[in-house]
């Protein structure tokens, strides 16, 4: 059998802009959390001691966390990352792990998670979980064991090794955002100054895989390199290089900005705390009479 008919067979038909397939066994799995999210936030809430109303902006940034979430496993994009292109693959992932993660956190309101971490074993776990150098060591482990050509091919060979992949790959993402998007005090943030360390010193392995994929001489992933060329003009050796490109510069803006995002809601509180300090000292008036510092209302 011919190199050309062998992709072909392996990779399914030709790829269309205008089809958009969508899997039962995703979509089960992504109606299930969507309704869930929901349920408790509404008719199940009173269930949870000490639970609030969610505001809407949470509500509105879980609705965008599930969205990319959906854009990224389903329609072209899928098809793309999973038949034709590795350069498709590494925005997926991109998507997965370091886009989609803050906004699914920032929606998930405290008093939903507390009777996890209250238990017992729960609470263990979480704690251990989620200090810096776990979350840190967990993202980039994952992901790099991934990226190796072996575990890579058989991944893309075995639709339930895939499934598995991207549920770790999403999970771990997830706790690596953790010590920077902690919805929950049992469970907290470090400081401003330790999430940009952190969220800088995150970034590096992935440099450094992205910098091995596009510098490459061969093509790696025999997977893409069997895939029917859907822009011929772009061949496995330029795609992979491109998708190592798509991890380093991209993957690296985006941990930049909310490096950037951090020093900013840190000033912030700075400069919001030294008002209420400043407000709360005797003033000198223009006739060189102290002034007392106002009553607190309420």
């Amino acid at each position: 059998m011919s190199m050309a008919v062998l992709g072909l067979a392996l990779h399914g038909e030709a790829f269309s802009w205008s089809e958009w397939r969508v899997y039962p066994s995703f979509m089960a799995g992504w109606l299930l959390l969507f309704g869930a999210y929901f349920l408790l936030i509404g008719p199940l809430r009173h269930r949870f001691p000490g639970s609030r109303p969610v505001p809407a902006k949470k509500v509105a940034s879980f609705v965008l966390g599930m969205g990319l979430m959906f854009v990224a496993l389903q329609g072209p994009l899928h098809e793309l990352s999973d038949y034709f292109l590795f350069s498709a693959h590494m925005v997926q992932h991109l998507v997965l792990i370091l886009i989609m993660p803050p906004f699914l956190l920032y929606a998930t309101p405290d008093w939903l998670l507390r009777p996890v971490v209250r238990r017992r074993w729960g609470g263990k776990i979480a704690r251990a979980l989620t200090l810096p150098l776990v979350a840190f060591s967990l993202n980039n482990a994952i992901f790099l064991a991934w990226h190796f050509p072996g575990p890579y091919d058989l991944m893309m060979r075995d639709h339930g090794v895939h499934v598995a992949m991207h549920l770790m790959i999403m999970v771990t993402g997830t706790i690596m955002w953790w010590p920077v998007m902690s919805p929950l005090p049992e469970l907290p943030r470090i400081a401003p100054v330790l999430q940009m360390m952190y969220l800088f010193l995150v970034g590096i392995p992935m440099m450094i895989s992205a910098a091995l994929i596009t510098f490459s001489r061969t093509a790696l992933y025999s997977w893409y390199v069997e895939a029917p060329r859907i822009i011929p003009a772009l061949s496995p050796l330029q795609d992979q290089r491109l998708g190592g490109v798509i991890m380093w510069v991209p993957g690296g803006l985006t941990l930049w900005l909310a490096i950037t995002a951090v020093y900013f809601r840190w000033t912030q509180r700075e400069r919001n705390e030294d008002e209420r300090v400043a407000l709360r000292q005797p003033r000198v008036n223009r006739a060189g009479l102290v002034v007392p510092p106002p009553f607190p209302q309420g």
